[in-house]
């Protein structure tokens, strides 16, 4: 069977696995740390991080606590020094805004996403996360698990972050719930058929795969 768009993929997702109501945190300010701390580690770890942190999950009371405090309270999300210095950068951005997340929803998403750019150690899978999430921007994140499915469903897309991205939002419609759902599908999707050694049998995206390796 052969692929018609991306649409057609997100329906096949969408009815096996149903809903999947991500990202999961408690608040806008949990999710945007918690976007931090998954970079280049498996959520697991995030959560127990987010544990050790939970007591200080406010911008004020995580400014207040030093990079090296930081630091120990989440050794558990790997190169905990490296992202330390991320979230604290990142804090220092969210103060230039009085640490109000509402004040910053009316802003144009081109230059949020700018400004979210250019925080040290925010690349554009983080900042897009946070853009989906965090303040409703129908925005496709282009992460690890997305570029191998597609590839093994056939799709030659571009290395290119943002050219891959501007693709596949040119077939979808701009509906910031669907980009939601998409992206959490996609990520449990390779976690449960799609993975590293795939599981071809049964896979819901069986019937429109190639099975490229």
């Amino acid at each position: 069977m052969k692929i018609k768009n991306f649409q057609e993929i997100y329906e096949h997702l969408f009815e096996h696995y149903g809903p999947q109501h991500w990202w999961p945190a408690d608040t806008d300010f949990e999710m945007m740390i918690s976007a931090i701390l998954v970079q280049n580690t498996n959520w697991r770890n995030v959560e127990k991080a987010l544990e050790q942190l939970r007591p200080y999950l406010t911008p004020q009371q995580l400014d207040v606590l030093s990079k090296e405090e930081i630091a120990q309270f989440i050794r558990s999300s790997g190169f905990y020094n490296r992202k330390a210095e991320r979230i604290k950068s990142f804090l220092l951005w969210l103060k230039n805004y009085h640490f109000h997340i509402d004040s910053i929803r009316d802003k144009d998403k081109k230059q949020l996403r700018e400004e979210l750019l250019q925080i040290s150690g925010i690349g554009k899978e983080t900042a897009d996360s946070i853009l989906l999430y965090v303040f409703n921007t129908p925005v496709f994140i282009v992460d690890a698990y997305a570029k191998r499915i597609f590839y093994r469903l056939g799709y030659d897309l571009p290395d290119d972050y943002d050219s891959f991205r501007q693709l596949v939002e040119k077939e979808l419609p701009q509906d910031v719930q669907l980009y939601n759902e998409f992206h959490a599908l996609l990520v449990q999707h390779a976690k449960t058929y799609c993975k590293s050694k795939p599981i071809c049998d049964r896979c819901p995206l069986s019937g429109l795969c190639k099975r490229r390796v």
